[in-house]
């Protein structure tokens, strides 16, 4: 953990009262420091007690030098886990009880990261005392294979938690954009009297104002298709469940879920490796989506877009959604010619290197510059622009590309 990290921690989750600035300095650097760099530091530094004693013993368990949570208390720190659950299960019991949700969560990760804590989330008792997060949630999914069936139902109750509490964020706001561009999208010229928008209809007839009669001659009519619930476009969401896709392999479900729930749309979501499988008929329920995914092994890019493109019905009226970091084990020049020749058909097509809060991962970058210079800009997408991102494809305007996007490659392929 950083610095900044460990001292907002400190001081954001434990009220302290000191009434001396040079005191309530040296109590937050000795947090930041350790007990050995403070040691070292020249002393100067009161003996921690009580919370920040409690909070110190376990940063110091996860960042000391031979930090292991599940020595913490223990005597001399041992490496290896075996038989610590009960131990490890109270230390993240401590490090919910002084820090914030948010730490607790970048915590857990560094655990899991630095000290091979994964084998022991396969034991209930220790699914029931993390907080839960959509990277704990991508590494349950990475071991739900190597699950014994006494953890599978506590592992599922963790990702439903999850998966719910994402859906009541992203599912209104995503709902309320693509309903609105669908809606946009399907306005007709001639229109029957009921179904005409006069809104814009005024506008687009204000060149024909008469100013004489104060009326405007609506010489051309807007309005709204009358066919409101039937299938207006056609959705593929093309996965790629690369370990290092994880984060996005959740959300991208989660939305795979709210798009299958609006009647205008027909979704189908497909993840790959170096195989494809189409969970579009799981779609009900993104929680058995997401069991469905096998994160790790190889990349086939090239595979999963043939699969893709041979589901294409209505070019015109499509939009492919890749997410994937482009790092393709496949046929490169394949891959490039696939996505040309559903472009040229019609397609509009969205090559999105994350789907997540991180940012741009890694990634292919001769790809990624490929990809633009066919129209396809590759670019990463948190979960809020996810929705508009949508809505501009489904109008056919151009996408609301960040200004870090790769930029076209001279030549693109052969």
């Amino acid at each position: 953990m950083s610095t900044d990290t460990n001292t907002h921690t400190r001081t954001d989750t434990h009220t302290h009262t000191h009434t001396d600035p040079a005191t309530e300095r040296l109590r937050r650097w000795r947090l930041v420091l350790g007990a050995d760099s403070a040691a070292g530091a020249g002393g100067g530094f009161a003996a921690l007690s009580g919370a920040d004693g409690a909070m110190d013993r376990a940063l110091e368990a996860l960042y000391g030098g031979q930090g292991d949570p599940a020595a913490q208390g223990s005597g001399p720190r041992e490496a290896g886990l075996g038989g610590s659950a009960p131990r490890v299960a109270r230390w993240l019991g401590d490090i919910r009880t002084y820090f914030p949700a948010s730490v607790v969560q970048v915590m857990q990760r560094d655990a899991i990261d630095r000290l091979g804590l994964a084998a022991l989330l396969l034991e209930p008792e220790m699914l029931e005392a993390v907080e839960a997060d959509v990277h704990l949630v991508g590494t349950l999914l990475s071991l739900h294979k190597a699950m014994p069936e006494t953890t599978k139902e506590t592992a599922r109750t963790v990702v439903r938690k999850v998966v719910e509490d994402l859906e009541k964020r992203l599912a209104a706001r995503t709902r309320a954009t693509l309903t609105g561009a669908l809606d946009r999208s399907a306005r007709i010229s001639r229109p029957r009297h009921r179904d005409i928008d006069w809104d814009r209809t005024i506008r687009a007839n204000l060149k024909n104002y008469l100013p004489e009669h104060r009326t405007v001659v609506p010489e051309r009519l807007v309005g709204y298709g009358r066919a409101a619930r039937s299938v207006k476009k056609d959705v593929i969401l093309c996965i790629d469940q690369s370990g290092s896709m994880a984060a996005s392999v959740v959300y991208a479900s989660v939305f795979g879920a709210v798009l299958a729930s609006m009647r205008t749309l027909d979704t189908r979501l497909v993840v790959f490796d170096t195989s494809v499988a189409d969970l579009t008929d799981q779609l009900s329920d993104p929680v058995d989506v997401l069991f469905g995914t096998q994160l790790g092994g190889g990349t086939d890019i090239n595979r999963a877009l043939a699969y893709c493109q041979s589901r294409i019905t209505r070019p015109a009226e499509t939009v492919v959604v890749l997410i994937s970091d482009l790092y393709e084990g496949g046929i490169r020049d394949g891959m490039l010619k696939r996505v040309a020749a559903m472009k040229a058909a019609g397609v509009q097509f969205v090559t999105l290197l994350a789907l997540s809060d991180e940012g741009a991962p890694a990634y292919d970058r001769e790809h990624a510059a490929a990809l633009a210079a066919l129209g396809a800009p590759a670019f990463a997408c948190t979960p809020g622009l996810f929705p508009e991102v949508m809505a501009a494809a489904l109008e056919k305007r151009p996408l609301p590309v960040p200004e870090t996007a790769a930029r076209p490659a001279a030549t693109p392929f052969p």
